[in-house]
């Protein structure tokens, strides 16, 4: 829970979000899993679940990496 919550914290850093749904998952797998997802006030799926690969949008190869640097900058 510990690593759990330094991505939350870093999430939050990153992406300023209103808040970070949380989803624990492991009934089909033989492992543990989280899903931390940023989510914004009137924005997407704002007071429900989030949807596993909705598609809304898609990054570059650039804005991937970019992202991953300011994660990786964060942790």
């Amino acid at each position: 829970m510990e690593d759990v919550n330094r991505v939350a914290v870093c999430m939050h850093k990153v992406f300023s979000p209103d808040k970070i749904n949380f989803g624990a998952y492991g009934d089909t797998m033989h492992h543990l899993h989280f899903h931390l997802v940023p989510k914004y006030k009137d924005g997407y799926e704002w007071g429900g679940v989030f949807a596993m690969n909705p598609h809304e949008k898609e990054l570059t190869e650039a804005e991937y990496q970019e992202m991953i640097e300011k994660i990786k900058a964060n942790l």
